[in-house]
């Protein structure tokens, strides 16, 4: 099917790295979004030295707010993803998309976490916790936010609970990531949803959870293997052919690049920093007379002055 016609073709060879596709199958009343994260997502992680375990929990991160984020109509909001927990060997991990750059970090203790294993389970890395999710329109300056219980197998799991219970949109959330010796990590995920609006003249279909049409969508999801989301040489526009070729028409409505973005600023910490009273800027000093603001998102620091602060 090609963009907004009745039938998409499959692409053929090529590939769909650091990628958003949206799609619309109309027929069905379903709207989704595909992502994979190859070097972007191996950039944010070249800051870290995270165990497997950590490094798995921040690609899924990433690809969460990316699946999201370039969901949001104003293309200048920002969406920020939180799970936290005082009990848990993660306490935070932390990740947000705006503008088509996401970034994100993880907070945990190392001894907790080697005693977990290989594949811990969420509960496991976070013990009791909660998951948050912030969307922030910049043209309206509106803010929506939801939390909800961090459970289920996976974060994928985890959001498909925030959609069920803040947005009352039946979703399904899969995501898959794969580390490849010498190729670095690679992690890709699959978002597919009701329309929160039916179509004129017919039902709201996201307030049926048992509905046919739903029911369908939730087969054909199941069929996506991880491997084919993590497939580097494998278009995104060829899976949504594999699983929906069927369907009477299938609509891609855009491709979204995306980028790592961390908004560090030297300007911005300076201008923080001038706001404290001249004590604090004191003690917050090194000997050297500088105030050394560590950047947890890309592992940067920056010296400034106390001199600067005081001009």
């Amino acid at each position: 099917m090609t963009d907004g016609g009745p039938h998409l073709a499959p692409s053929g060879p090529g590939s769909d790295l650091d990628t958003a596709l949206g799609f619309l199958i109309p027929g069905r009343s379903l709207r989704g979004r595909l992502v994979r994260l190859d070097a972007v997502l191996n950039e944010v992680l070249a800051a870290h030295a995270y165990p497997p375990v950590v490094e798995r929990l921040v690609a899924e991160a990433l690809v969460l707010v990316g699946l999201l984020g370039t969901m949001l109509k104003d293309d200048a909001g920002q969406l920020t993803l939180q799970a936290q927990t005082d009990h848990g060997p993660v306490s935070l991990l932390v990740a947000d998309y705006r503008g088509g750059a996401v970034r994100g970090y993880a907070q945990f203790d190392a001894e907790k976490l080697a005693e977990l294993g290989d594949r811990p389970t969420l509960f496991g890395l976070f013990g009791k916790g909660f998951l948050g999710l912030t969307f922030d329109m910049e043209t309206t300056g509106e803010r929506y936010q939801g939390i909800v219980p961090l459970e289920g197998d996976s974060l994928a799991q985890a959001a498909e609970l925030y959609f069920a219970q803040s947005e009352q949109i039946p979703s399904i959330v899969q995501i898959a990531v794969r580390h490849d010796p010498g190729e670095g990590c690679i992690a890709a995920g699959l978002v597919l949803q009701h329309m929160p609006e039916g179509e004129v003249g017919r039902e709201r279909l996201h307030v049926r959870h048992d509905h046919p049409d739903w029911e369908h969508a939730m087969i054909m999801a199941g069929t996506l293997k991880d491997v084919e989301l993590t497939d580097r040489a494998l278009p995104l526009r060829d899976l949504v052919w594999r699983l929906f070729h069927e369907e009477g028409e299938i609509r891609v409505t855009e491709d979204r690049g995306l980028a790592k973005g961390c908004r560090c600023n030297l300007a911005h910490f300076a201008n923080v920093l001038s706001r404290f009273p001249v004590e604090e800027q004191g003690e917050m000093a090194d000997e050297q007379g500088d105030i050394i603001v560590d950047c947890v998102f890309c592992s940067k620091k920056f010296a400034i002055p106390l001199a600067d602060l005081a001009s």
